[in-house]
């Protein structure tokens, strides 16, 4: 059984509901909702763990969401280790507007941690006895954690002789790529806000891609591109999947089940260009999900045989 570590710094409680018509002031009525754990690694640990490896969730909580949050956590059959920290652990939550079918989705920043509490994160990670086939760090920082914290992470993971697999954006994405990263998913928001550019050609993400690749430590980039598809980038080649022809009942989680089904597969010791496939297919199983809810197993491994990839090295050229 593949073993995974996942580190999440900002989980959450992810709530939805869905009423018919999102508008200002007057009192919105809510059909009944659900609750699910989430925050990056989580929703990564969550996918994985359905899929079928052994995975271990290191995250902060705090309060009585915090509880709630480890509760649901234990629930889906996850082991964890919790850092108990002194604020409230953030609720999240997603409205669907029932008249236009959009989703509104609200985030919070999370609780602000004190420097006594991201350092107990750290050493609490750096401590991990077993030795797992990948790990993966996900998610936002939240207040009061340091940029560099995933480059501390991204070193101690090297140290292991781990591959490392990283999902994060801004100040705390720049600051991690001086260590080994052997797969970085970011979003095509994301890609812009690290290289600055417009990135409107697969041309220009393939290039922002490999600039990236040669100017750091990481070894191929999972680009997401919601409706257009991914693209897989490494030293010498680009890879792209269109996106599965699916009518989306919830866009929420997509990314997250992206990179936990290419986790999964990494830690299985598939091909990287066969974990492309699998993240391809957990992404597009998230769809046919409901509200805040992620992939089903089944439905990934259904989708994986439709998930084709062409190699497009000589067009991104």
């Amino acid at each position: 059984m593949p073993k995974i570590l996942t580190l999440t710094m900002n989980p959450a409680v992810d709530m939805s509901t869905s009423t018919e018509r999102v508008e200002p002031t007057r009192k919105l009525r809510c059909h009944s909702g659900r609750q699910d754990p989430g925050g990056g690694g989580v929703n990564v640990a969550r996918v994985a763990r359905r899929l079928g490896a052994e995975v271990t969730a290191i995250y902060p909580a705090g309060g009585l969401v915090g509880k709630l949050l480890t509760e649901l956590i234990d629930q889906e059959g996850l082991e964890s280790i919790v850092v108990p920290v002194q604020g409230e652990t953030r609720v999240d939550f997603t409205v669907m507007d029932e008249n236009s079918a959009q989703q509104y989705r609200f985030v919070m920043p999370g609780p602000h941690l004190h420097g006594a509490e991201w350092m107990r994160c750290l050493e609490v990670f750096a401590g991990f006895k077993a030795s797992p086939d990948i790990v993966c760090a996900s998610g936002s920082l939240p207040p009061g954690v340091p940029a560099d914290f995933y480059a501390r992470v991204g070193g101690i993971v090297s140290s292991w002789g781990v591959r490392f697999a990283l999902d994060s954006s801004g100040v705390a994405l720049k600051r991690a790529l001086d260590h080994p990263i052997f797969v970085l998913k970011p979003s095509i928001g994301e890609l812009r806000e690290l290289t600055g550019a417009s990135l409107d050609s697969e041309a220009a993400m393939a290039a922002a891609c490999k600039a990236v690749i040669e100017s750091t430590r990481v070894q191929n980039i999972a680009l997401t591109l919601g409706s257009e598809g991914a693209l897989l980038v490494s030293p010498r080649r680009v890879l792209k999947a269109k996106a599965l022809p699916i009518r989306p009942h919830s866009a929420v989680g997509a990314g997250d089940s992206f990179l936990g089904a290419m986790v999964w597969a990494l830690a299985c010791d598939k091909p990287i260009e066969e974990a492309f496939r699998f993240g391809v297919a957990g992404g597009s199983a998230a769809l046919l999900a409901a509200g805040t809810e992620l992939c089903r197993a089944s439905d990934t491994l259904r989708l994986f045989e439709q998930a084709a990839v062409q190699d497009i090295t000589a067009q991104a050229a």
